[in-house]
């Protein structure tokens, strides 16, 4: 009969945890590694729809991109259409006009209205020429002879106003011309053109202004000649006119 030494009881327990420790890690270990921490797997038709799908969302951004970049461009362009030329003309233009019509207005003896014409014209010209005395005729024919020399004068004032405007007019259009080639926008171009158009009107006020003035010198001068026919006239039938003619009358020639 075998003895067997008694165990204490913690000695028991250890042995006992250490027979069961492969029974119980036997299975766990023969499970493979996805079974222990989830199963991974791969789908290549998912992938390439994943793939896809990021290229269109990064095609639509670039798309968002551009059109951004082209209503910039639109805003940037349209400031430029709408900014104003940042050069006048308008008041060196306005000075010569006014330089132009204030010789029309310095106009002598009879100036360029018409009330001021017919006045002149009822006590001077025409059939006012041959009428009243001969004093009378002679100091008319002398006012008409001064309002002939008084125009031909402002004439040529007029016209020597008007070439003085010409260098101005030369260095504006100069200058209009550079800010119309200059010009970032629609707006500058069409306001440059536009004081272009003034300068040449204003031109053509000076032009119109100049063959005013000779017009009118030509006119009074015409008109004095004329005048002077018509008095001419007028004291040939006086100088001719004999009265009643001859009538006898007593003479005495020696005293009683």
């Amino acid at each position: 009969m075998t003895r067997f030494r008694k165990r204490s009881l913690p000695a028991q327990l250890l042995a006992a945890t250490l027979l069961a420790t492969p029974i119980a890690l036997g299975p766990m270990m023969a499970q493979p590694a996805h079974a222990l921490f989830g199963r991974i797997v791969y789908d290549p038709t998912n992938h390439a729809q994943n793939i896809l799908q990021a290229a269109r969302a990064l095609e639509q951004i670039n798309n968002q991109i551009t059109q951004l970049q082209n209503q910039a461009q639109m805003l940037m362009n349209q400031a430029r259409n709408l900014a104003s030329l940042p050069y006048s003309s308008l008041a060196e233009l306005q000075a010569s006009v006014q330089r132009t019509q204030q010789l029309l207005n310095e106009a002598q003896r009879v100036a360029h209205d018409v009330a001021d014409i017919e006045r002149a014209f009822t006590e001077q010209y025409g059939t006012a020429a041959a009428s009243g005395n001969f004093d009378a005729m002679v100091g008319n024919a002398r006012e008409r002879w001064e309002n002939s020399v008084a125009g031909f004068e402002d004439a040529l004032r007029v016209q020597a106003g008007v070439v003085g405007n010409i260098e101005g007019a030369r260095s504006q259009m100069q200058a209009l011309v550079a800010r119309s080639q200059g010009a970032t926008g629609a707006l500058q171009a069409a306001q440059a053109g536009n004081q272009l158009l003034a300068l040449q009107s204003s031109q053509i006020a000076d032009l119109t202004a100049a063959i005013a003035a000779s017009n009118r010198a030509q006119a009074l001068e015409a008109a004095r000649v004329a005048s002077a026919e018509a008095q001419a006239r007028e004291n040939l039938n006086r100088f001719l006119d004999y009265g009643s003619g001859y009538r006898p009358t007593t003479v005495r020639m020696f005293s009683n």
